[in-house]
């Protein structure tokens, strides 16, 4: 999907994935990168994912092998940012935004600031206002 492969560039990130959130699964909808994740579905409670939708906040690990809620996707990542997409009228998580690197401490509070906007943006994909 072109908004994955936009998402990616605009910060020269390795890896974006968008990702749908439903009652039990978190599913892969779109990427762009070196591949598809190990998990392109799994549980929501679980990984990173799991704690963004589960604090409806953004979740941002500089380290992922310092991290345990971590699921590997790929071998090489070493830092992730997670950014729900939040419905307007229930609150509830509808999807999200993953970004990886392959570099630790990869994400500013400025590229925070842009894969947040970016979920905005994308929010008319899974909410229809």
């Amino acid at each position: 999907m072109k908004i994955a492969e936009m998402i990616r560039q605009s910060g020269n990130y390795r890896w974006a994935g968008m990702y749908d959130v439903g009652p039990e699964l978190v599913s892969l909808i779109a990427f762009s990168g070196p591949g598809t994740p190990a998990y392109p579905q799994f549980p929501t409670t679980k990984g990173l994912s799991g704690s963004a939708i589960g604090e409806r906040k953004t979740i941002v690990v500089g380290d992922v092998r310092d991290d345990s809620r971590y699921l590997t996707a790929f071998g090489n990542t070493l830092s992730e940012i997670i950014i729900p997409v939040l419905d307007g009228k229930s609150g509830k998580v509808v999807g999200t935004i993953d970004v990886e690197s392959d570099l630790a401490n990869a994400f500013s509070q400025e590229d925070q600031k842009l894969l947040e906007e970016c979920a905005q943006a994308a929010r008319p994909l899974w909410v229809q206002d």
